[in-house]
């Protein structure tokens, strides 16, 4: 299929452009502040400007709206897959393109990204939330433990599949324009990632953008990307075994059962991870086993707690329209 085909050129420009970023950023002579701790961004400007702060906002602001307009569009005018490309797809193609080149000259005449005016945490936040809202999405294809689906709420369902467009499109973009281009293994990472999200932001009504490989693949990316940048960050002995098994927990509790596998395939997965997580705690300690859990729990927690939102939500609209 064509659309399976630009997924496949996306991913080889997505790398193209994460090496143009490290090529462009050997320009970069920023002094910046010391390291100040875990809550604390350390690549932004010491010293911003208004200049620096409105070249960031404007571009997040012009790069959001722009792919809103376009998901809208899609939306109204469109409304059927294809297993090629619709014109709105390569239009959205475009735009982020195009604000992929932008960003680049932002960095490179004004540097600061909307790290310096928010947390840090609402970066690591957007990503998280995309990952919530995709298990709520898959509830009833795939399930939510084991392949059995959580008690949720056709209607929040439906709702989170219908919309998600525009809060997936948000914590791509947002994220994207948080952090300057900047060349440390960890950006380099991300920005590959943000890359990818984008692409399949770009998909919408394409056969591609549902193939479950491929978002599977997506899925699991963040699970590589937090683990290197753990090691990167915190050494060999650091937290990068809640980040690879987190997510890894995830996916033979909840993404592996919506592949269509056969059972033995399962059970050796389920029984693969269950090594790893043996193996590695018999040398790192047992004390440290509850880092497997938590990043699961947080995740199903919030599953719930976005659901219960979702239908409180819901009923109000309903009960207030009578």
């Amino acid at each position: 299929m064509l659309s399976n085909r630009v997924v496949l050129w996306g991913v080889v420009a997505s790398a193209v452009l994460t090496g143009l970023i490290w090529v462009a950023g050997q320009r970069l002579q920023v002094e910046l502040l010391p390291d100040q701790g875990a809550a604390w961004y350390y690549w932004k400007l010491p010293e911003p400007t208004v200049w620096t702060r409105l070249s960031a906002w404007l571009g997040y602001a012009g790069h959001q709206l722009a792919l809103w307009g376009v998901i809208y569009y899609a939306q109204t005018r469109v409304r059927r897959y294809t297993s090629g490309l619709h014109r709105v797809n390569v239009v959205a193609l475009a735009v982020n393109f195009g604000f992929i080149v932008l960003h680049q000259l932002q960095t490179q005449v004004f540097y600061d990204g909307l790290a310096q005016d928010v947390s840090i945490f609402s970066s690591q936040g957007s990503v998280v939330l995309l990952l919530v809202v995709v298990l709520l999405m898959e509830n009833r294809r795939r399930g939510l433990f084991a392949g059995r689906p959580a008690p949720i709420s056709a209607g929040v369902v439906d709702f989170a599949r219908r919309y998600h467009g525009y809060l997936f499109s948000w914590a791509a973009v947002y994220t994207f324009w948080y952090h300057p281009m900047e060349t440390t293994s960890g950006h380099l990472i991300g920005f590959f990632y943000m890359f990818l999200l984008l692409l399949q932001g770009s998909l919408f009504l394409t056969r591609a953008h549902t193939n479950r490989w491929w978002t599977l693949t997506l899925e699991l990316l963040v699970a590589a990307h937090g683990t290197l940048v753990a090691v990167m960050s915190t050494g060999p002995g650091g937290l990068w075994p809640m980040f690879l098994f987190g997510f890894l927990g995830v996916f033979v509790l909840t993404q592996m059962h919506g592949l269509g596998l056969g059972v033995p395939a399962r059970w050796a997965l389920a029984a693969g991870y269950v090594a790893a997580v043996v193996a590695v705690y018999a040398v790192r300690g047992w004390g440290s086993l509850d880092e497997v859990v938590r990043i699961p729990a947080i995740e199903y927690l919030l599953v719930a707690l976005l659901a219960a939102l979702l239908w409180g939500g819901m009923r109000l609209v309903a009960a207030v329209r009578g």
